[in-house]
């Protein structure tokens, strides 16, 4: 059985994009809390996109770089 990659829905532009970011904030949030989750959607949404794309490896594969930064 495939797995499908999950997907968030949006909206047609960046402009709206954000506007839906910073409607789900609270008011009392800093400057530095709006580029943090800002910059976190974008990353989410580029490793949905490389998913989507086939751009993955496995688990296997990501332990064995992970141990090679140790030597």
């Amino acid at each position: 059985m495939a797995t499908e990659t999950p997907t968030r829905p949006k909206p047609g532009t960046a402009k709206e994009e954000v506007q839906r970011l910073l409607d789900n904030l609270p008011e009392d949030s800093s400057y530095d809390e709006l580029v943090h989750e800002l910059a976190f959607e974008r990353m989410i949404d580029r490793g949905l996109g490389d998913a989507a794309a086939g751009h993955t490896i496995s688990n296997d594969q990501m332990r064995q770089r992970i141990a090679s930064w140790a030597r």
